[in-house]
């Protein structure tokens, strides 16, 4: 009987945390199935001049069975998917966990199921986004005004760096860090691990630590393809994309702590946000979560809400 091919596709370096995830579940897939699958994994598309959104496109058609993703372009597919984007709601790791492991994750993996030809087989860690510019720290709002901030291709991103006094431009991953060389672009938003290892950091001397978004990326496999494969084939991509998301996460928390111990003091002026500022911040974009809550309706809302809330009252 030929092996069942399972392709992997993903848009970053070899020593990402997503590629290392990748290749955890490759390796638990290959043990639990041995000759049964087939397992590939190209862990940089763009290198063969592909763009990184490609991704979805080539999943959902069935040409790739797996990729990672940010889950912040499945929000004009699936509007309730913008919930994650609420900036400054998310403060840290064990909250966003607990909310998406919770009753908000599991009506969103419904959701793109019933909606598109995607099944989610794990929410993963993209990290707490921060701020990083070639002109000034940025330690208050005003210090926003005028610069050109690369953004996703999402609208609510692009609304709430507008508000901040950003001029939004949305590039994709392809052609950011052109875009930060050629100075084309005055500011980006990224996880750590992305500023250090696009290099973005050798260009952009100002990182501000703002942690405005939690970065929920998503694994992804062809829903038609999973639901041809035997029951126990399901099985093992099942159990191994959680071994993957479990290690994934792991390797998220590491990495922030390593690419500050990286990072050059002499290179990199680096902004811890005050308490005082970042409610500047959060008062500034406040009206715009309001609206959100309206939009989505508080059933939706409060699962966010809830699981923060747990989450923060088991860590006291």
């Amino acid at each position: 009987m030929e092996p069942i091919n399972i392709r992997f596709g993903g848009y970053q370096p070899p020593t990402s945390v997503h590629n290392k995830a990748a290749d955890v579940f490759g390796n638990a897939l290959t043990t639990r199935l041995g000759d049964a699958v087939a397992f590939s994994l190209d862990g940089n598309i763009i290198t063969s001049g592909h763009q990184a959104a490609d991704l979805l496109r080539l999943v959902e058609g069935g040409a790739l069975t797996l990729c990672y993703f940010s889950a912040s372009y499945l929000a004009e597919r699936v509007p309730a998917f913008a919930l994650l984007d609420l900036p400054f709601l998310l403060n840290h790791r064990p909250m966003a966990y607990t909310v998406l492991d919770g009753p908000l994750g599991q009506h969103l993996t419904e959701q793109l199921a019933a909606h598109t030809g995607f099944r989610l087989l794990g929410w993963w860690d993209n990290g707490f986004r921060h701020l990083s510019n070639r002109v000034r720290p940025i330690q208050h709002p005003e210090d926003c005004q005028g610069l050109r901030l690369r953004t996703l291709m999402s609208d609510l991103h692009q609304e709430v760096f507008r508000l901040l006094g950003f001029e939004p431009v949305a590039l994709d991953v392809k052609d950011l860090l052109a875009g930060v060389q050629a100075g084309t672009i005055d500011a980006q938003e990224n996880p750590l691990t992305n500023i250090y290892n696009f290099g973005i950091h050798q260009h952009h001397r100002y990182i501000t630590l703002s942690s405005h978004f939690f970065g929920a990326a998503v694994l992804l496999c062809h829903q038609a393809s999973y639901e041809a494969w035997p029951s126990d084939v399901q099985h093992a991509v099942t159990t191994a994309a959680a071994e993957a998301t479990q290690a994934q996460r792991q390797f998220a928390a590491a990495e922030d702590d390593d690419v500050m111990a990286r990072l050059d003091p002499g290179q990199n002026e680096i902004v811890q946000l005050t308490e005082a500022a970042r409610t500047e911040f959060t008062q500034l974009l406040a009206p715009l979560v309001s609206e959100q809550r309206v939009r989505f309706g508080d059933h939706l809302f409060r699962h966010l809400q809830v699981g923060a809330d747990t989450a923060r009252s088991s860590s006291e």
